[in-house]
């Protein structure tokens, strides 16, 4: 008998994600770990992603790797696909989390649109596109081979909505073309995908809204203002929906973006 705990289960499946040290990526690997899946950690150099992996290892008794990769680089990206093919018989899951998000300090990022820059939106663009198009094409022959393989893309609500700029008014923040753009074209790109590995490899995209990281008090009150629910997301709200389409559950969802926003996007 099917039983939803069954369809769950990602015992002897392997899941790589990126941006692993992170906030999401920590809570999407702790998701995989306690269903049961393997793990392969991406993030840069000088993360901790040794203490995280022992971490998993000892709550969830998952087989972890570690992978230190700049994702803006070709060549880490291409060594790194070279190592898990050359030491992996599946892989399962992917999940394309590490993005580029600059800082208030970045040159040419968080100004005016006269003032953003070419480099800065080729840089955006090369670790949040050119980066998962390489990994999903790299491991694409694999992931064929491989039971229940899932693409999950971590995208954003400003992949499909404008940003509304009062909510940072006075604040240090700010919303960079190159960032909405290069999340709504790995929304797209998501979707070909999803016709492109079929029936083998299902692709998703996963849109979460804004996350609750010490920003500005008139910030925070002016988006809870405008969500339904009342409040920015938590990291653990986004653990249900990373475990929803890494298995089985899932089995006939490809080709979606799922927003997870508090109903930011309904109005």
């Amino acid at each position: 008998m099917t039983t939803f705990k069954s369809l769950s289960d990602l015992s002897g499946r392997t899941a790589l994600i990126t941006g692993a040290a992170g906030g999401l990526g920590k809570v999407f690997s702790e998701t995989l770990a306690e269903l049961g899946c393997d793990l392969i950690l991406v993030d840069l150099p000088g993360n901790s992603l040794d203490s995280l992996a022992k971490e998993l290892q000892s709550n969830w008794h998952t087989k972890t790797k570690v992978f230190y990769c700049d994702l803006e680089k070709a060549g880490d990206r291409k060594t790194l696909i070279n190592e898990v093919l050359q030491n992996y018989s599946q892989l399962n899951v992917l999940v394309n989390n590490a993005g580029f998000v600059g800082s208030s300090n970045l040159e040419g990022w968080n100004t005016s649109f006269e003032n953003q820059s070419v480099e800065t939106w080729r840089r955006a663009f090369e670790v949040n596109l050119t980066a998962p198009f390489e990994l999903c094409q790299g491991f694409a022959v694999l992931m064929k081979k491989s039971n229940g393989a899932s693409i999950i893309n971590i995208a954003s609500i400003y992949g499909h909505l404008g940003p509304d700029w009062r909510l940072y008014e006075g604040t240090e923040m700010g919303n960079p073309a190159a960032y909405s753009s290069s999340k709504g074209a790995l929304i797209q790109f998501t979707k070909w995908l999803s016709t492109t590995l079929a029936p083998a490899v299902r692709a998703n995209a996963v849109c979460p809204g804004g996350v609750l990281r010490n920003q500005p008090k008139e910030f925070i009150s002016r988006y809870q203002s405008k969500t339904p629910l009342g409040r920015m997301a938590k990291e653990d709200d986004l653990r249900g929906v990373i475990g929803y389409l890494a298995s089985d559950l899932s089995a006939y969802v490809t080709g979606q973006s799922i927003s997870v926003d508090g109903g930011w996007s309904t109005w």
